[in-house]
């Protein structure tokens, strides 16, 4: 296993937005030996630096798989190959069938695979996850979620997400998906409207999409990438430190005996009906830094002490209603951008 008494040799490949905090964390954790990093565009390094996975010629236990979605699978069968478990940024992949060749692959190498759904890991999404559970608001009827952040023109500059794969839907709305299906469970059915009309790019950039739940809640979320408002997850929890910290609930539950926003785990109950105003309590909750819990839990994994919170599997499902929120939004984009 790893050196100096640590418990992983990691990789950590693809140094971009996420990659680069992955790169932090982990540096900062004594369990963890990072021996060196894959990226063909870094030009300097604090560890060895490598431009390809085959050209790694260190040991390793792990690897960080934070490029870009399109790639995944590509990377993941040749970690996999040599024989390391896998922590793979959200997405899972770009497609059903990219994450099945993740999902075989590590089966047939017999090492794991842990999706980057880091929220999963979030303090406050944990102490949420056992209100929920627990019956604080008795059974969940609706939810109502806005993400709406603006990004910088700079951020389009990569070609990777000039085009189709730098769509909000795929690169944020995917945690949204993951954390409601955490909450609440299987979705079973899909409904959006979207459009392109701010910046006009062949991807979706703004839109609204129903979620139909196995056990008959429904959930809404209004997303977009054009709009400095103070609703979204980062904002509200201030855990990306890339983006400003607001402090503002995005996330509303309602259910048959109450209600509770999020992240500031205000608490709704007490009222039998319209006619009397519910009694509001905020729930305390410890924060926690949830990139580096994943990273810890990853630890975990990779030593065989855990099995991973979110499998390949697991991240397929979320990847999979995810995609299917793609089509039902994309079809509804200004035409002359999509020609």
């Amino acid at each position: 296993m790893a050196d100096r008494g640590r418990d992983v040799r990691l990789l950590v490949a693809g140094i971009g937005l996420i990659g680069a905090r992955h790169l932090r964390h982990a540096l900062e954790m004594p369990e963890i030996d990072v021996v060196g990093c894959i990226d063909p565009a870094l030009t300097q390094s604090e560890v060895p630096h490598f431009t390809t996975i085959a050209d790694v010629d260190v040991e390793a236990d792990g690897i960080v798989i934070a490029t870009p979605s399109h790639l995944h699978a590509e990377h993941a069968e040749a970690a996999a190959a040599r024989g390391w478990h896998m922590l793979i940024e959200k997405p899972v992949a770009h497609s059903v069938a990219a994450a099945d060749r993740i999902v075989d692959a590590a089966a047939r190498a017999g090492v794991q695979v842990l999706v980057g759904h880091h929220r999963r890991h979030h303090a406050h999404v944990s102490a949420l996850k056992k209100m929920l559970d627990n019956g604080a608001v008795g059974a969940p009827v609706l939810a109502s979620l806005i993400w709406a952040m603006k990004k910088p023109d700079a951020y389009f500059a990569q070609n990777w997400r000039a085009g189709a794969d730098g769509s909000p839907v795929m690169i944020n709305l995917v945690h949204e998906v993951d954390l409601l299906r955490f909450l609440f469970g299987d979705v079973v059915s899909v409904a959006g409207v979207g459009s392109n009309a701010q910046r006009g790019a062949a991807r979706v950039e703004s839109g609204a999409v129903v979620l139909g739940f196995e056990g008959g809640m429904a959930a809404t979320i209004a997303f977009a990438d054009t709009t400095p408002s103070p609703w979204g997850f980062e904002a509200g929890t201030g855990e990306n430190p890339n983006i400003a910290t607001t402090g503002e609930d995005y996330l509303r539950i309602a259910g048959t005996q109450g209600a509770v926003s999020f992240p500031s785990m205000t608490l709704w109950s007490g009222a039998a009906d319209w006619s009397q105003a519910p009694d509001s309590k905020v729930q305390d909750v410890v924060r926690n830094v949830p990139l580096t819990a994943q990273l810890a839990h990853f630890v975990d994994v990779a030593a065989g002490r855990a099995a991973p919170l979110v499998d390949a599997v697991e991240g397929r499902r979320s990847l999979d209603v995810t995609l299917q929120i793609e089509a039902a939004v994309a079809p509804r984009m200004k035409a002359s951008a999509c020609a």
